[in-house]
């Protein structure tokens, strides 16, 4: 077919390609937007906890090998395997860098707690590192820039996390552990019995970081009676800080959210008591907290919640007697049932009209055909919203007169 010489087809193509060009401008405009956001979110804590993994690796790939052949030394003549301190030079570097890879997970989580330590094992790995090579090395270099990226971006770290208080505990248990083990066996000429064998100094260990002290071996040299008592004071000092960090958030939390319930339970007067979390209830939210009335929320367990964590919001059993008494149903001027559920909100409005009859309650109805049904529970006001669109729709199709007053009947029908 000869082309066409229409001068209105002619352009056609040129409007493709712009048009075409324009549709990936503005795809890789969303995307650059959106990696831009992403990278705001989680670029900062998955750099640290890259930089804080290469930093560790680097500690400790070095020193494995002379790790493992002290290692075995010790493990099979005991403190004759120790011939000397350079021997022992290379667990501060292994231990600095596999608290650093035990870190990654706890950034990787913004933990606060995390952040800390990683500032510390930083500033501690690069000290060793300057100790060691007496200059500036690649280790040295990669550690002043994590403590620069942790510096910089400390502000996306805020989080309280059990697991990142864990790692810190088993952290630092174990590194006194080795510390106490390896210190006992290096000092084992100077106790009573001599500690010769590594089954006995991490007996000896354990017995005095947990200041039990049988008596069964006693330091009678200088140098192993202050290294007992650097055991002793950093086994204490251990074991608080890992109760205040591990115990302290959990036994904190839970005395703050008893307090918070109770407060809030004795600041529970003259407000609206939503029950459900359907869209429907949601949307009753939504519009009474922006007229600026209080309002309190019962979710119930195991649904998702829409509601943001700024809301006054109970999960627990609506039916239940101390749930209500905790969400004020007996001082609260309205109670909406607004559940998916229409059994449900029967079953919630009985319990609040058994504790409370003088409170108003409004029962949601899913199912126009459980309106009969759900007034023989005798709530103050029904709400059909399914029946309210179908009366509205047939008086606007019929041109009938639709006022307030007409609304407000379609709107709350009697019960």
């Amino acid at each position: 077919m000869p082309p066409s010489n229409d001068p209105q087809r002619a352009p056609l193509a040129p409007q493709l390609g712009a048009r075409a060009w324009r549709a990936f401008k503005a795809r890789l405009a969303t995307s650059a937007r959106w990696l831009k956001t992403d990278w705001r979110q989680a670029g900062p804590p998955a750099l640290i906890a890259l930089l804080a993994l290469i930093n560790g690796l680097a500690q400790i790939s070095p020193h494995f090998l002379s790790l493992r052949v002290t290692l075995l030394g010790i493990a099979q003549s005991g403190a004759d395997g120790i011939t000397g301190l350079e021997d022992l030079a290379a667990f501060p570097h292994v231990i600095v860098g596999i608290g650093l890879v035990l870190m990654v997970p706890g950034l990787l989580m913004r933990a606060r707690v995390a952040w800390v330590l990683a500032i510390f094992l930083g500033i501690v790995s690069a000290g060793l590192a300057l100790w060691a090579a007496h200059r500036p090395d690649a280790v040295f270099i990669l550690s002043g820039v994590l403590l620069l990226a942790l510096l910089v971006y400390g502000r996306h770290f805020t989080r309280s996390s059990l697991a990142a208080s864990s790692l810190f505990a088993l952290l630092g248990v174990s590194s006194l552990l080795i510390y106490g083990t390896l210190g006992s066996l290096w000092f084992g000429a100077g106790y009573t019995p001599p500690i010769h064998s590594l089954p006995t100094a991490f007996y000896y260990t354990i017995e005095t970081m947990s200041t039990v002290g049988y008596g069964d071996i006693v330091p009678h040299t200088l140098h192993a009676r202050m290294f007992t008592v650097s055991m002793i004071v950093l086994g204490i000092s251990v074991f608080a800080t890992t109760l205040s960090v591990v115990i302290g958030p959990v036994i904190g939390g839970s005395l703050k959210r008893a307090l918070e319930g109770r407060m809030h339970s004795e600041r529970r007067r003259n407000h609206y008591v939503i029950i459900g979390v359907s869209s429907l209830a949601y949307a009753m939210w939504k519009e009474l907290t922006g007229r600026g009335v209080p309002v309190t929320v019962i979710a119930p367990i195991g649904h998702p919640s829409p509601y943001p964590d700024t809301a006054d919001v109970i999960t627990a059993d609506a039916t239940r007697d101390e749930t209500l008494r905790l969400a004020g149903v007996p001082h609260a001027k309205v109670v909406l049932t607004l559940r998916d559920d229409d059994a449900e909100n029967a079953f919630a409005v009985l319990a609040v009209k058994e504790m409370a009859p003088g409170v108003k309650t409004i029962a949601g109805v899913n199912d126009v055909r459980h309106v009969n049904k759900i007034r023989r529970v005798q709530p103050d006001v029904l709400f059909a919203p399914q029946l309210l669109g179908s009366q509205l729709l047939a008086r606007d199709l019929f041109d009938e007169p639709i006022d307030n007053e007409t609304v407000h009947q379609l709107l709350f029908p009697q019960a």
